[in-house]
């Protein structure tokens, strides 16, 4: 402070940066504050009765039992008719939550007997679901192979974590005091347990064990990843452990309990890092294709089909991409070696291996009848999608004819009965007729005059009006007619 100001007594100032510091710490409590306020969940727990809520909700016997074998069925119709909605409600009624939630219960708080009890109801759910599935598609005549079951025989990245944010979303909800109903539907739609148990029926059903294969891994990591959420919030919310009478006991109990949540944890943590991977490979080969493959031109009758394009991830051998080409125009070979050398660009992909199969030929010489049969597989599904979009076509065109061919009668009438004073009556139809080789439609205009009106009369005014008519609405095939 210089002396002036001490000589003239003005009281020293405060040093601005402490003033700063204290403000930005008083900042940083307020946000601390409110982010604890809004992301705080401890204090609105109930943990016993979210304990006894989940527990009850393990056994599966009398109701429960005939809920799941309806909800099944309902769930395989939807999935056999391809029918979204109906798979959406058949998840909504289903109770197949109730042992997942139980395990990831019983190994965060040690309780060594609902663990138990929960992998049993778990079987018998896995069991009893297989099984109605199974009938269901075995015994029913349709067994289409829809895309909503072909989508629950691999799963992906997406899969893995839907299950896991589920399972978060759902324990945290039940963890409330006040269950939030909606909550717990919505998982049960999004985490989406019944249709990979229901395509397993299908796979068995229709001898294709493999798509059992792959649906039952897709459930059994829904499974996991729900059971590991629910541990994880479990112990998060610090619920009370089990205790034992014996401290033995007790001790074997903990140990067994974490052991067995280790061991689920660390396929959960494999599976996702290879879901992951394969996730990974699909995006940059799809990448890959649309900057390459997809926009090739050919000069004459070839085509790249894209959907026998097939994309096979491996872990211990190279991964491979296939695309197919049809028509008697080939590919040239410096064109597919140019793809080749385009693909090492792409870090996930330096070791795949491509594979064109086209015409009469491949690039690893494979024969013709390869295409053959790859072809035959998906006839099938390019029928039923040929057959869809005729139908479609054909209702276009219905359409596009009915709006093109319609008559504004109500204007028409008004507009004809100023003009023309003796008219009595008005009518409009449409008159299919045929010469037995084309069908036509002819707009007809049936017209009926007043009493009295000369015949010379009626002739000049039905002249007139046709040619206003043809004029008016700019069609050159209507027909005036007199009726009487």
């Amino acid at each position: 402070m210089s002396e002036e100001q001490i000589k003239d007594g003005i009281p020293p100032k405060k040093d601005s940066g402490d003033e700063v510091k204290k403000d930005f710490k008083g900042l940083l409590g307020s946000v601390r504050m409110f982010l604890s306020e809004l992301l705080e969940i401890r204090s609105n727990t109930d943990a016993a009765a979210t304990k006894d809520s989940i527990i009850a909700d393990i056994p599966f016997k009398g109701h429960t039992s005939w809920i799941l074998v309806c909800s099944i069925f309902i769930a395989s119709i939807g999935l056999n008719a391809n029918s979204t909605a109906v798979v959406i409600g058949a998840m909504l009624i289903s109770p197949l939550m109730g042992p997942i939630l139980g395990m990831g219960l019983s190994l965060a708080i040690n309780d060594i007997d609902t663990l138990r009890r929960s992998l049993k109801n778990f079987t018998v759910m896995v069991v009893l679901s297989v099984i109605t599935a199974f009938l269901f598609f075995y015994l029913f005549p349709l067994r289409d192979e829809s895309s909503e079951l072909l989508a629950r025989t691999k799963p992906d990245i997406r899969d893995v974590l839907i299950a896991f944010f589920g399972g978060l979303a759902l324990v945290i909800a039940r963890a409330k005091k006040g269950t939030i109903a909606s909550v717990i539907f919505g998982v049960a739609i999004a985490t989406a347990l019944m249709p990979p148990l229901c395509t397993v029926g299908f796979g068995l059903a229709i001898g294709k064990p493999w798509y059992a294969a792959g649906a039952m891994y897709l459930f059994i990591i829904n499974t996991i990843f729900i059971g590991l959420a629910t541990f994880l919030v479990i112990k998060f919310l610090r619920f009370p452990m089990v205790r034992y009478a014996n401290s033995q006991r007790r001790r074997l109990i903990a140990r067994l309990a974490s052991i067995t949540g280790i061991l689920v944890m660390i396929p959960a943590g494999f599976t996702f890092y290879q879901v992951f991977q394969e996730s990974l490979f699909k995006k940059q080969a799809q990448e890959f294709l649309r900057e390459t493959v997809e926009v090739y031109q050919f000069d004459g009758a070839g085509r790249y089909v894209d959907n026998l394009t097939k994309l096979e991830y491996s872990d211990d051998e190279a991964s491979v991409i296939e695309v197919v080409f049809m028509g008697d125009e080939l590919v040239p070979d410096n064109v597919i070696n140019t793809w080749r050398s385009q693909k090492e660009q792409y870090s996930r992909l330096k070791d795949v291996e491509l594979h064109v199969i086209q015409g009469g030929k491949d690039d690893s010489e494979e024969k013709f009848n390869y295409v053959s049969e790859l072809y035959e597989k998906n006839k099938a599904e390019l029928m039923n999608k040929d057959e869809q979009i005729k139908l479609l076509e054909a209702e276009v065109a219905k359409l596009q004819f009915s709006v093109g061919k319609q008559i504004p009668f109500s204007e028409i009438s008004r507009e004809a009965k100023a003009n023309y004073e003796n008219i009595s009556e008005l009518g409009f139809s449409y008159l299919i007729k045929t010469d037995f080789k084309k069908l036509d439609t002819v707009p007809v205009f049936e017209i009926k005059w007043n009493d009295g009106v000369r015949n010379n009369q009626k002739e000049t005014d039905s002249k007139k009006m046709l040619a206003w008519l043809k004029l008016r609405l700019q069609d050159s095939t209507l027909v005036v007619k007199e009726v009487e």
